[in-house]
C-alpha cells in the first residue's frame, strides 16, 4: 500500500508538471539596460546624470526623448528625461542593480529637487515603477503625470498566474510624503506598500479617437512588509470576469479610472475601461510593478522594491 501511495504521488507531480507551462515575460529578466546620460541645464548645476532604460546595451549621451520599442522590448520606467521652462532635468527612481551572474530591477520612494535662482524652486515626490508601455518624453510639467504613461501592449492569452522575483523594504510608519510643485512637502497619515499587478483587456476604438475596454483578468498584490531576502518564483493569480462579487475583492483592484494610452491618431487620450468580461479575447496586457502605492507625488520616502525574472504561468 506504501508502495502504490508512493508512485501515485510520483505520477500526480509527473501530470501537473505536464499541464503547466511556464513563459519568460520579454525581457523581463532586466539583465539588460540602456544608460543615458542627461547633461541638465547649467542652471541647476550642470551634472550628468544616468538614465536606466530596460531594452538593448547602449550607451546613449543626448538630451533627447527615448524611443521606446527597440528590439521588441515592451517595458517602460517612470525615469524620465523633463524640460519644463526649457531647464533639462533628469529623474532617476529606477535603475539596475547586480543580482548573481544578472541584474535585476530597483525601485525607490524618493524627492527629486528642481532649483534655478529666479526661475523655479520645486521639490516632487516620486516612486519608482516598472510597466509595459512607454513615458512620453520629455516632460514639461509635474501636472497630469499619467497623461505621460502609454500603458499596455498588444497580448492575447489567458495565463493562470503572474511570476516573479522579488524582494522590499516597506517602512511600518503610518506615514507619507505628499510633495507636488504646487506646494512644500508635508507629512500625512497613511501606510504606503509596494505593488506589482496584471491586467488583461478587451480594448477597441471608435470613429472619434476614444478608446474603451472590458477587463478580462485581474492581478493584484500589495507588498506590505520588509522582504529582505529575495522571494523567488512568487505568484499572483489572475481571476477572470467581474472581481467586485468574487470573494477578497479590494476597492483598489477594480476599473481604472487613471489609466491613459496612445490612440490609433498618435493621440494619448484616457482608456476608459466599462465593465468586466471573462470570456473576451484580450487585447492587451498592462503588467505595473511600484514601490509605492499611492497617488502620483505621494509616497513613503526611503522605500524599495526589487524585481526579477518576470513570467506567466499558464495551465
Amino acid at each position: 500500500m506504501k508502495r502504490f501511495l508512493i508512485i501515485f504521488s510520483l505520477l500526480s507531480i509527473v501530470l501537473y508538471s505536464k499541464a503547466e507551462t511556464i513563459e519568460n515575460v520579454a525581457w523581463g529578466n532586466f539583465d539588460s539596460w540602456t544608460v543615458r546620460y542627461i547633461k541638465e541645464s547649467r542652471l541647476l548645476g550642470g551634472n550628468t546624470v544616468p538614465l536606466y532604460c530596460i531594452g538593448p546595451r547602449d550607451t546613449i549621451r543626448r538630451n533627447e526623448p527615448y524611443i521606446y520599442g527597440k528590439k521588441g522590448c515592451i517595458w517602460a520606467t517612470s525615469n524620465a528625461y523633463a524640460n519644463p521652462m526649457g531647464v533639462d532635468k533628469a529623474s532617476c527612481s529606477v535603475a539596475p542593480e547586480r543580482r548573481d551572474n544578472g541584474y535585476c530591477a530597483k525601485m525607490e520612494s524618493k524627492l527629486e529637487k528642481v532649483k534655478a535662482l529666479g526661475m523655479m524652486n520645486i521639490t516632487v515626490q516620486a516612486s519608482g515603477s516598472v510597466f509595459t508601455g512607454q513615458l512620453i518624453e520629455p516632460v514639461k510639467d509635474a501636472d497630469a503625470p499619467y497623461q505621460k504613461m502609454n500603458l499596455g501592449v498588444p497580448f492575447t492569452k489567458r495565463p493562470a498566474f503572474m511570476q516573479f522575483d522579488y524582494k522590499c523594504v516597506i517602512s511600518p510608519e503610518n506615514t507619507y510624503t505628499y510633495a507636488t510643485q504646487k506646494s512644500d512637502p508635508t507629512t500625512k497619515t497613511g501606510h504606503d506598500e509596494g505593488q506589482a499587478y496584471i491586467l488583461l483587456q478587451h480594448r477597441w476604438e471608435d470613429a472619434q479617437g476614444n478608446v474603451y475596454a472590458k477587463r478580462v483578468g485581474t492581478g493584484f498584490h500589495r507588498f506590505n512588509k520588509t522582504q529582505s531576502t529575495w522571494e523567488n518564483d512568487f505568484r499572483v493569480p489572475i481571476r477572470y470576469g467581474d472581481i467586485s462579487k468574487q470573494p477578497g475583492y479590494k476597492a483598489y483592484e477594480g476599473l481604472q479610472t487613471t489609466t491613459y494610452v496612445k490612440n490609433s491618431k498618435g493621440k494619448m487620450v484616457p482608456l476608459k475601461e466599462v465593465g468586466y468580461d471573462a470570456d473576451a479575447e484580450p487585447t492587451h496586457m498592462i503588467i505595473f510593478f511600484s514601490v509605492g502605492c499611492m497617488p502620483a507625488f505621494n509616497g513613503h520616502i526611503g522605500n524599495t522594491l526589487w524585481i526579477d525574472n518576470v513570467k506567466l504561468v499558464y495551465e
